[in-house]
């Protein structure tokens, strides 16, 4: 890692859905953060649910994100390695960001050494205690027969079923912006569970939609979890000594610290 490099970690980015801001403008958002970003960033991995819902048929794409796709090709094309993590939201992602953008994309955590620190990087569904009915869901949805079944279907009605389901599912997460203490997050236990056999300075997720910098019960290990884009606008950066979560445009965003 270059001395001034610094290594950027965003995710639930959901494009696709509108929150705070429509998705056009949230993806103008993120797009100004990339510009931002790309003179000091040595790599960028983006950790999961870019997407509310992408579904890779073998001759089409889904509609808009061009902007996005564009400043993505941009990067990786000036020399800047991404790293795409595939989310419970774009799961049917397959080969058109490594064929067409060459970003890596990965569908399980992975660990890597940087800069002497070791970082476990992830999304973070489907791991730790609980959530069995999603676990299940989520093998449905990696079936190849499922994803073949589901790709027979014309796009406008396949994709319009996905953004239904995919709603309904966001109605019944409505306590995401709270933490629930340390005993209750699963992704906390999930760490503290895999640092008694792996020694990590960094475990990295999405998923939870909730900035947390958490001190694990080493008392070195964290958990660091970065966020979403629908409302915090939040990031991981590691400036090759350190992890910190910073917010882009939202001057009043916190993170929740246990130190």
């Amino acid at each position: 890692m270059e001395p001034g490099k610094k290594i950027y970690f965003a995710s639930d980015f959901h494009l696709g859905n509108d929150a705070k801001y429509t998705s056009r403008e949230r993806e103008a958002q993120i797009v100004r953060w990339l510009d931002q970003i790309k003179e000091d960033a040595a790599e960028i991995y983006l950790v999961g649910d870019v997407f509310e819902f992408w579904f890779e048929y073998s001759t089409v794409v889904p509609k808009g994100y061009v902007r996005l796709l564009g400043k993505l090709a941009e990067l990786s094309d000036s020399g800047i390695p991404i790293h795409f993590f595939i989310g419970n939201h774009d799961m049917w992602m397959f080969k058109y960001f490594e064929e067409e953008l060459n970003i890596k994309t990965y569908r399980a955590p992975i660990q890597k050494t940087i800069a002497g620190k070791k970082f476990f990087i992830g999304h973070g569904d489907g791991l730790g205690p609980g959530d069995t009915g999603y676990k299940i869901l989520k093998k449905i949805f990696s079936n190849k027969l499922c994803q073949w079944l589901f790709e027979r279907l014309h796009p406008n009605f396949g994709i319009g079923i996905a953004r239904f389901w995919s709603g309904k599912s966001r109605d019944g997460h409505k306590v995401e912006s709270q933490f629930l203490g340390e005993e209750y997050e699963w992704l906390i236990t999930y760490c503290n569970r895999k640092i008694e056999t792996l020694d990590v300075d960094y475990f990295v997720f999405g998923h939870r939609h909730l900035p947390i910098d958490w001190t694990l019960k080493n008392n070195t290990s964290r958990y660091i979890n970065l966020g979403e884009w629908m409302n915090y606008n939040s990031y991981g950066v590691f400036d090759g000594e350190d992890v910190e979560v910073l917010f882009f445009d939202n001057p009043d965003g916190e993170v929740v610290f246990n130190t």
